[in-house]
């Protein structure tokens, strides 16, 4: 039995190193810094893109809000991808006076929305008219503050070429569910991206609100074959030395699921996704960390490892803990202590945290304390679904329903209304 103590001894070394490194770079997202300075001083054009599968409900709302940025006009150009639609996406769009780009594809693995902006941008590419600077992709749900072009134009300026917005939520009290997204992704921003951007290292694009400069993409076209086309990108980009920029300042509204159910089969597919670019880009980041010595490339390397390969490495220590137990080689106070200092730092903490967060960044808390009671659980169903993915791969794409009609000035009154009380 001594040979599984070391193995035990062995695991917790690597969870604690790792999960130290995590909190020390989640600090700097307290660190201020001045602006960077611009590099050039231009409105550059833009091409907006919307990847929209049978999205009649919403789709009006995002275009509306796209039309009423605070940027000229004439710099910038809306376009649905209307990727096998059979409601009234391509005519609601078209009423509304932005172009439409017509997908069909009978392929069901490349009925995807990163299937559907490489065939769209691979043609703008080869379009000699061509004189876009950048593009910004959302998802057909959104809806954006008016500011966004102009704080994504800033870091151009900055001489930024791929950057990530702030991916807020416009349903976050709607149920548990869409509470346990607005958490995950509130934390996110400020622990993960914000922290990483502060830090000099590389944050990630996060599926919407990105914007990408079209000299990144020039030669080599949108090349992406994984569920998580986002994440794909971003490691690529790590690979190359390249660091992408975030954009607090750049919030795009998303639309979160309310039902267990579509839920369950969307964060299926992220993990999904994550497992194919673990086995896809690996030993490319392993590579690049050796070869360019960069903690860039480094936290770009543990970012995939800390996927499944941690999530194996906790249940080999839990096995571990109750084999050792099994084997009257520890005390039952002793065993019950190990499995509370996993269970406390995964489901309860992270209550805390969220709190810490809500209040920094001046998110609602008031009708938010049933998403962080029940955010443990939504952490768990995770943690299953996890669990489940290593063994079960369904690689078919899901549409998830979007329904809410919230408008952008229903987001804007409700964060008024919460911050009045939280003052009082």
């Amino acid at each position: 039995m001594q040979y599984l103590y070391y193995i035990q001894q062995a695991l917790i070394w690597i969870i604690s190193i790792y999960w130290f490194y995590q909190l020390v770079i989640s600090l700097c997202s307290f660190i201020k810094f001045k602006d960077k300075p611009k590099v050039i001083d231009k409105n550059h054009k833009f091409l907006m893109i919307i990847p929209a599968h049978n999205e009649e409900s919403v789709i009006e709302n995002l275009i509306k809000t796209l039309k009423k940025q605070n940027y000229p006009k004439e710099l910038y150009d809306i376009y649905v991808i209307a990727d096998n639609c059979t409601d009234n996406t391509e005519k609601i769009a078209k009423e509304l006076g932005v172009s439409v780009f017509v997908r069909k594809e009978n392929d069901k693995e490349k009925q995807t929305k990163g299937f559907a902006l490489q065939v769209f941008l691979n043609k703008i590419l080869n379009d000699k008219k061509m004189d876009y600077d950048a593009f910004c992709v959302f998802d057909a749900d959104n809806i954006v503050d008016e500011n966004f072009l102009f704080a994504m134009n800033k870091h151009l300026c900055q001489g930024e070429e791929v950057v990530q917005g702030y991916r807020d939520i416009k349903n976050p009290t709607d149920s548990w569910i869409s509470a346990g997204y607005a958490i995950f992704y509130w934390t996110m921003n400020r622990f993960y991206h914000l922290a990483r951007y502060n830090a000099g290292l590389s944050p990630l694009i996060n599926g919407t609100g990105f914007m990408v400069k079209f000299d990144c993409i020039r030669d080599t076209g949108w090349n992406t074959n994984t569920l998580t086309e986002d994440i794909e990108f971003s490691l690529k980009r790590i690979i190359q030395g390249k660091k992408l920029g975030w954009a607090t300042d750049a919030i795009v509204y998303d639309e979160q699921p309310v039902k267990f159910k579509p839920s369950w089969s969307q964060r299926s597919r992220w993990t999904i996704g994550h497992l194919q670019c673990l086995q896809e880009y690996t030993g490319d980041l392993a590579k690049a960390t050796l070869e360019n010595k960069t903690l860039m490339n480094f936290d770009g390397f543990l970012y995939i490892v800390g996927t499944a390969p941690m999530f194996v490495i906790t249940i080999l220590l839990l096995l571990s803990n109750a084999l050792i137990y099994l084997s009257k080689e520890m005390t039952t106070a002793e065993f019950i202590l190990n499995i509370l200092r996993y269970v406390i730092p995964t489901f309860i903490v992270p209550i805390f945290t969220a709190i810490v967060i809500m209040i920094i960044d001046k998110k609602p808390i008031k009708n938010m304390w049933k998403g962080l009671l029940m955010y443990p659980v939504f952490l768990g169903s995770w943690l299953v679904i996890n669990f489940k993915c290593l063994f079960k791969r369904d690689t078919t794409w899901e549409k998830i329903e979007h329904d809410r009609n919230v408008k952008i000035d229903d987001v804007s009154e409700k964060e008024k209304e919460e911050n009045v009380s939280t003052k009082n």
